[in-house]
């Protein structure tokens, strides 16, 4: 007889953004002729960068002929002209990142979820709340006892050995400062605890006392593990690519206390389940850190940048409390009169056609309030803030 792993009875029921499809697929039954505009989960609407095109396009030729053909890219951490490129990015704000510590895999998600499995079962986990599902259902599905605290760390435990952050935060919008992350990197070395640090917004970083990498922090490369994305940064989302950075200094214990390189156990770990992201998306996200593509992806942030200036102008003329929009594509607010977050989504959406993300889907401290994004085109970013002025006015 099968039996099932018994954590998974542990999930909530549904998943947050399987939730909110199922209340806009009935909800378009009923109306079919509605203009609905998308506001909720975070997938990028503006095109690959055409220095990404061109470099894709290249490298599918190049698999058409026998003397340019890639089978398997045999390392496992992904093609080296790639990681070159990473590593060059880094350099480029100021991190020195070896090549060797770069992990190309297929997003930030897929290794946010991952990576927990070289981690014992026994070993305690800290997120912040509001926190992005997949840190808390990940750990989860794997038995690891979880427990919460808020964004700067308010409340620390005594005692951890995991720690999930990520900045800019992911459904807030908030971003660490210097002297923010440096807290938790201290607490994670006194602890012995390893930061699995999420940085697939750095991008959108602007102001200069915001780190765009937690190896901008002394001490954290003996703690800390970052995981980036080309999705936000390059609109990858349905491309897929993105990197783990795993410092060699970087050590996991055994049940004896005896020191092994975490790095060396993410290695084994993806090369017996993961066969790697494919050398045209590989030659593509490499062109991401090109003259050309960093001009060009910027272009594209900016533009995201634009919307989320729209956003937070119409809730400060509405006076309504929020976060984000400045070193973030998200903007997360207070739902007017004390509504409840899935109250104010159903209001919204049949209202005005609009649709967001409730906060309560991201923990306990998201009830009350709401996430937009700015991945939407800007003019329909006008015309759902219009929406919204004349819902609350």
């Amino acid at each position: 007889m099968a039996n099932l792993n018994q954590n998974f009875l542990n999930l909530k029921e549904s998943y947050l953004f399987i939730e909110i499809s199922k209340r806009i697929k009935e909800f378009m039954n009923n109306n079919p002729d509605v203009s609905l505009i998308r506001m909720g989960i975070g997938d990028v609407t503006q095109p690959l960068a055409p220095a990404v095109v061109e470099a894709g396009y290249k490298a599918f030729a190049e698999m058409g002929v026998k003397a340019t053909f890639r089978g398997y890219e045999d390392s496992g951490r992904g093609y080296e002209f790639l990681r070159e490129a990473v590593a060059g990015y880094y350099k480029s704000f100021g991190v020195q990142v070896p090549v060797d510590e770069v992990y190309i895999g297929d997003g930030a998600k897929s290794d946010c979820g991952n990576i927990g499995d070289i981690f014992s079962a026994d070993n305690i986990v800290l997120v912040t709340d509001p926190v992005y599902p997949v840190y808390v259902d990940a750990n989860v599905m794997s038995g690891k006892k979880v427990l919460f605290t808020d964004f700067v760390g308010s409340s620390l435990p005594e005692k951890v050995d995991i720690i999930h952050l990520c900045s800019p935060n992911n459904p807030t919008g908030a971003a660490y400062t210097y002297e923010q992350l440096k807290k938790w990197v201290d607490y994670a070395l006194s602890n012995k605890a390893v930061i699995i640090y999420d940085a697939a917004y750095e991008a959108f970083i602007t102001e200069p006392d915001k780190p765009r990498s937690i190896f901008s922090v002394e001490g954290a490369r003996s703690c800390a593990i970052e995981i980036c994305s080309f999705s936000k940064t390059a609109g990858f989302t349905g491309t897929r690519c993105g990197y783990t950075i795993i410092p060699k200094d970087l050590m996991l214990y055994t049940t004896d206390n005896t020191e092994m390189p975490l790095y060396k156990l993410w290695e084994r770990r993806q090369g017996s389940k993961f066969n790697g992201v494919s050398y045209p998306v590989q030659r593509a996200a490499e062109a991401v850190f090109t003259p050309q593509g960093i001009q060009q992806t910027q272009e594209t942030i900016s533009y995201y940048r634009g919307n989320a200036a729209i956003m937070m102008k119409t809730l400060s003329e509405l006076k309504i409390t929020f976060t984000g929009g400045i070193n973030s594509p998200y903007v997360w607010f207070k739902c007017p009169n004390n509504m409840d977050s899935w109250e104010f989504f159903d209001y919204m959406l049949k209202e005005i056609n609009v649709v967001g993300t409730p906060g309560a889907g991201f923990g306990e401290n998201g009830a009350g309030w709401f996430r937009l994004t700015a991945f939407n085109t800007k003019e329909n970013t006008i015309e759902a803030m219009e929406r919204l002025t004349k819902l609350l006015s």
